[in-house]
């Protein structure tokens, strides 16, 4: 379970991000994640080993295609590869499946789920 680190971001909608990030300086990487944790959607951001960029985020507000603008704006691209597609696949997949479930209604398990009329 992921522990929200600003009292803003709702546990339960949080989602951790490994993306691997080619073409930063470090000074670019100083401020991109300086960037990152200043950002209202984003419960923290870190720079681990090998250029691996590491995130978590509200989701409810806030997408992976939305990360990886921020990184294509401050100048750097997400490694290529079979592995970081299929990755990025599942990411927004995730995405789009916590954003509806957030807008849903909980309903009780032993009545009638409510009609469209």
């Amino acid at each position: 379970m992921i522990h929200a680190n600003k009292p803003t971001n709702q546990a339960q909608f949080l989602l951790r991000r490994k993306l691997t990030v080619e073409g930063f300086t470090d000074s670019q990487w100083v401020d991109f994640i300086q960037e990152l944790n200043h950002h209202p959607c984003v419960d923290i951001a870190e720079r681990k080993p090998k250029c691996r960029l590491i995130v978590t985020f509200d989701a409810t507000h806030w997408s992976t295609d939305a990360l990886i603008e921020l990184v294509e704006s401050y100048g750097g691209r997400l490694k290529g590869g079979w592995w970081e597609r299929q990755k990025l696949a599942r990411y927004r997949f995730s995405d789009e499946n916590i954003r509806a479930n957030a807008n849903l209604a909980p309903f009780c398990c032993s009545k009638i789920p409510p009609m469209k009329k």
